[in-house]
């Protein structure tokens, strides 16, 4: 069994055996096993990378291609490069938190476990398949969970949530089918059988015409779930209504299948569409980063002041790919992670505080730092690491996309990164008050006083979540070049 297709395996495996669960008992400790293996592939995954990619110079490494639908010529093709190994070591990272966040889910929970794992089986499937047919069936896998998953164990509003959730990203897949069957149609421009594999139509000469048409298709099939301005009003309200471990999987995981499909398929397949349309593009997602920062700060319950501060910090994804040079992606690809691991951590301590007071009204929380303090210090720390403090993820991806956003000489472009940088200032603002006032405030309801503190499965998803964003903080440089030997073959379609 080849290494990465275990990544799709052992998730059908465990929710096989999930099947045959009896109680919660027994639900979480399958899930907690399976996922734990999940884990220790990724990290074993990692150093046979490292290793492969000393003696092997292929775009991928770890390929596999089995012939799927002849007639189509749809195969199952897979392979990683940096770029997927990285997001498959945060998916594992999030969603073995997530089990530990979802310890004492009570409705329901073998049917809870099965749809997440569901979920990210979807998600290892799509970050590791190198054919455009495959790599879209594992991304309707990864989506469609999420109905049930917010419609069924949400709260509040959760079926229209739910419902338009589904129906944004429906609407955005069957856009982004388009784009992806006009790339099929044109992958033998130069000659030869048409084909779905990534790698190969990379080698093709699509048309001008046919890239000016479906680069703007593909790219906002991807990037409406990268909750791209002014596509992104799905996210908020899917956000406030999930069930905690599902914000962290939504916001953490699911959220990067935008910019990864948009860096991988969007500009690797159609680079002078993507010339042509980057400038329309980064107005849009300029505009996100500053609307989700304002959006945020005028928020009072937290869930909703984390999806609009994600919307923000994913436009700086985008914002960084359509700079297109080297600098500003190996900070949207670090980003990408930084905010998979820091948005993941706020829902998990906001669904902890949540649990414990029942409300999440800023007005209604304070001082909770001398009754919980676990909670309360970790969601400092995440505060501060979340606007940019040196010596933590958040600070090496803003200074790579800034730096990279400065590289090009002309106005148009500074004045927009200008723009963009202010959101720093206002991210500060809300960050800022909602510590000082929930976390650092008096004590205002003396009920608080007799809340529980964080229990040991609480902290071990927390400490899961917090390790890798000190170490990608202090030690970015085996990351940072890593990821970099991963774009040249990007940069040399665009040069």
């Amino acid at each position: 069994m080849d290494i990465l297709s275990l990544f799709v395996i052992v998730p059908i495996l465990t929710v096989l055996i999930l099947v045959f669960a009896k109680n919660l008992k027994q639900a979480r400790i399958v899930s907690l096993i399976g996922m734990a293996i999940q884990f220790a592939m990724s990290i074993n995954l990692i150093f046979a990378y490292i290793k492969e990619r000393a003696v092997n110079n292929d775009i991928m490494v770890f390929t596999k291609d089995v012939v799927w639908f002849e007639s189509l010529n749809i195969h199952y093709s897979i392979g990683v490069d940096a770029i997927s190994v990285v997001m498959i070591a945060l998916t594992s990272i999030i969603v073995l938190a997530g089990v530990f966040i979802s310890w004492k889910i009570d409705d329901l929970p073998k049917e809870f476990f099965i749809s997440l794992i569901v979920l990210s089986s979807g998600v290892f499937g799509f970050f590791i398949s190198t054919d455009l047919f495959t790599l879209f069936v594992f991304y309707e896998i990864a989506v469609i969970p999420m109905y049930l998953l917010i419609g069924i164990w949400g709260s509040g509003p959760k079926e229209n949530s739910a419902m338009k959730l589904t129906l944004m990203l429906m609407g955005a897949s069957a856009v982004l089918s388009v784009g992806i069957f006009g790339i099929y149609f044109n992958s033998n421009a130069d000659g030869g059988a048409l084909t779905f594999n990534i790698l190969e139509i990379a080698k093709v000469n699509i048309p001008l015409a046919a890239q000016n048409t479906f680069f703007p298709l593909v790219f906002v099939g991807f990037a409406v779930i990268g909750a791209l301005f002014p596509f992104h009003t799905w996210s908020p309200s899917g956000h406030a209504s999930a069930p905690t471990a599902v914000s962290m999987l939504h916001a953490g995981v699911l959220m990067k299948l935008g910019g990864y499909g948009v860096f991988r398929i969007a500009m690797y397949l159609l680079p002078l569409g993507a010339l042509n349309w980057s400038n329309f593009f980064l107005v849009l997602s300029a505009t996100g980063v500053i609307y989700g920062a304002f959006g945020a700060i005028m928020q009072k319950d937290l869930k909703y002041v984390n999806a609009y501060a994600s919307v923000s910090h994913l436009g700086l994804v985008l914002f960084a790919l359509l700079m297109l040079n080297k600098t500003a992606w190996n900070g949207a690809i670090i980003q990408s992670l930084s905010h998979g691991l820091l948005t993941a951590l706020f829902f998990a301590l906001i669904g902890m505080v949540y649990g414990r007071t029942h409300t999440r009204e800023i007005s209604k929380l304070s001082g909770l730092m001398k009754i919980l303090p676990f909670i309360g210090a970790v969601y400092v720390i995440t505060g501060l690491a979340y606007l940019g403090l040196p010596g933590f993820s958040g600070f090496v991806a803003e200074m790579n996309i800034f730096v990279g956003a400065f590289e090009h000489p002309d106005m148009f472009h500074r004045i927009l990164t200008i723009i963009v940088i202010s959101s720093i200032v206002v991210t500060a603002v809300y960050i800022l008050r909602m510590v000082g006032k929930i976390m650092m405030g008096p004590i205002k309801n003396n009920d608080y006083k007799k809340l529980p503190k964080a229990t040991w499965y609480e902290k071990v998803g927390l400490v899961l979540l917090l390790i890798p964003v000190v170490i990608i903080g202090v030690m970015p440089l085996g990351l940072s070049e890593m990821i970099k030997a991963s774009i040249q073959p990007f940069l040399e379609r665009l040069l």
